[in-house]
């Protein structure tokens, strides 16, 4: 009996303008990331309301305008304002990169440039608001959702190959999960604080602070408990050889795990200092992007097997 194989779509080219599409791709991670940073630095050094207006910085004029008691405030605030054209710019132009060599992509690379449409209409609504924490978390998770997407995007681009051996479907799904519920948490934890992203900002959300926070803390450990698992099935499939991208993937993915938990329990016990809540909010960019190259390269990879 002779058997036939369906043959594979044929690898993109491997030009020039693949080479710059994937830079641009990692380009867009970075300044995805990079907005995480400066908004966190706009929230603790009170600055979220240094711009009165949106989407002008003060009624009549764009740009900053100096008082006779002005501080460094509208500044900070203005400089993540224009991170987000930067951030556009890059998105865009990964787009158009991502049509001219991988049209079959091209749609899924109009997402980060339309996230970060709305990302900066949403920003504009929480300074119309008096930066509310209930708009204020979601502004930061859009965030972190772009960041995600951006680098399953950036894998899924360069056609990243996934495992060999048996599926680990429902831990990758369970994983997304609980990095959600973890990331909503946490979100809240910083709205019930005391960093409202303003000086005379002092509406909080009417939670207890130290039980939002051991909520989120015990979601963590749920997402330690359910990693040591993954990793467990991972590490007893030798299948892929050396080839396979997933257990270093998942290695990276516990190590900043540890140190954003480390981060966490320092915050905490040392009454949420700037400089270590800037240091939490930079590893939730880096637990996201991390998780989700765990997540793609982890998945089965079906053609290989």
């Amino acid at each position: 009996m002779s058997s036939t194989t369906t043959p594979s779509p044929a690898p993109a080219t491997r030009g020039r303008g693949f080479r710059l599409a994937r830079g641009l791709t990692l380009a867009n991670i970075a300044t995805q990331a990079g907005i995480i940073v400066t908004g966190g630095a706009v929230r603790l050094t009170g600055s979220g309301l240094g711009c009165s207006t949106w989407p002008q910085c003060e009624p009549g004029s764009f740009t900053p305008v100096e008082f006779d008691a002005s501080s460094l405030h509208p500044f900070i605030e203005f400089g993540n304002r224009l991170l987000t054209f930067v951030l556009l710019v890059v998105a865009v132009a990964m787009a158009v990169a991502v049509w001219r060599t991988r049209r079959e992509l091209r749609w899924w690379g109009l997402v980060p440039a339309l996230g970060v449409v709305g990302q900066a209409v949403l920003g504009g609504i929480t300074v119309l608001v008096d930066l509310h924490p209930l708009v204020v978390a979601p502004h930061m998770l859009l965030s972190l959702v772009l960041v995600w997407y951006s680098v399953w995007f950036a894998l899924r681009f360069r056609d990243a190959r996934g495992r060999v051996g048996g599926t680990i479907a429902v831990e990758r799904w369970a994983s997304l999960g609980l990095l959600a519920v973890l990331m909503v948490l946490g979100a809240l934890t910083t709205g019930a604080g005391p960093h409202s992203g303003d000086a005379n900002a002092t509406e909080r959300l009417a939670l207890d602070p130290a039980l939002i926070a051991r909520a989120h803390a015990m979601a963590v450990w749920a997402f330690v408990a359910l990693l040591a698992w993954i990793g467990w099935r991972i590490r007893r499939d030798h299948s892929a050889g050396d080839r396979d991208e997933s257990l270093r993937s998942w290695w990276v993915l516990v190590a900043v795990t540890m140190a954003q938990g480390l981060i966490g329990y320092v915050q905490y016990f040392t009454g949420l200092p700037e400089l270590v809540v800037g240091l939490h909010l930079l590893g939730a960019g880096a637990l996201t992007a991390a998780h989700s190259a765990m997540f793609r390269l982890t998945k089965r990879d079906g053609a290989a097997a």
